[in-house]
């Protein structure tokens, strides 16, 4: 579904991706593990269209989406749960919701939604609450919810577990593992490592802007390097 081909990424002068090749296939759950810094983040955000690629090659479903805008990267399917949540703090959060199906001009909209309130019950709780006085667990529901609104084939999450308590880490967790079940393809950037790889099909860890290892979850869980450092044992 998803293929990276030699990408760089710069920031000005300093190149922070240098020349990462990594694939992501229809139904699975991909996980990018690192330390802050390695580059996970800017590859997503090249991914999605917020930063340049300097050189290299995005596909998506055979479909060239190298520096495309991020709208057109929304249109071909992509949508991105986003570092810190970044919910529409003013607004409700029916209408964070809505926003997450801004592009959208078919007629099942509204069901949807009702979908979203069903699977995240905590929202329809919270309705016509404003969503910046929601707790942080409840933006993080928020922002995935507005994700699906967008009914996108690939699912991107940027760190869904920065700044939760353990509980709701772990609810979380579950929630990404049903969205899989649900069909969706999923590409995650987690710094709970332990979780990432529980729940990846496949996973690429970088170091300093390059892959260094990849392998199935599993394979990463017990590769004795990857348990030092990212997994605590």
């Amino acid at each position: 579904m998803l293929v990276i081909e030699d990408l760089r990424v710069s920031y000005g002068p300093i190149e922070v991706i240098h020349g990462i090749n990594l694939a992501v296939n229809a139904g699975e759950c991909v996980a990018l593990i690192g330390a802050n810094g390695a580059g996970k983040s800017s590859t997503l955000k090249a991914i999605c269209g917020l930063v340049p690629a300097r050189s290299g090659k995005i596909t998506f479903d055979g479909r060239d989406i190298t520096n495309q805008p991020g709208h057109a990267v929304v249109r071909a399917g992509i949508t991105m749960c986003p570092e810190g949540r970044q919910v529409f703090p003013q607004m409700s959060t029916v209408q964070n919701l809505r926003m997450g199906a801004y592009i959208r001009r078919d007629a099942d909209q509204a069901a949807d939604l009702g979908r979203m309130m069903d699977m995240f019950p905590i929202l329809r709780e919270r309705a016509h609450q404003a969503a910046g006085t929601l707790s942080g667990g409840e933006q993080e529901m928020l922002a995935i919810a507005r994700a699906l609104m967008a009914r996108p084939d690939l699912v991107i999450f940027d760190e869904p577990s920065l700044g939760l308590a353990p509980k709701i880490v772990a609810d979380v967790g579950r929630t990404i593992a049903r969205i899989k079940e649900m069909g969706k393809t999923i590409l995650l950037v987690e710094q709970n490592s332990a979780m990432a790889l529980r729940l990846a099909d496949r996973a690429y860890l970088f170091e300093a802007g390059e892959i260094v290892l990849s392998g199935t979850g599993e394979e990463l869980q017990s590769h004795p390097e990857v348990a030092k450092a990212y997994l605590g044992h």
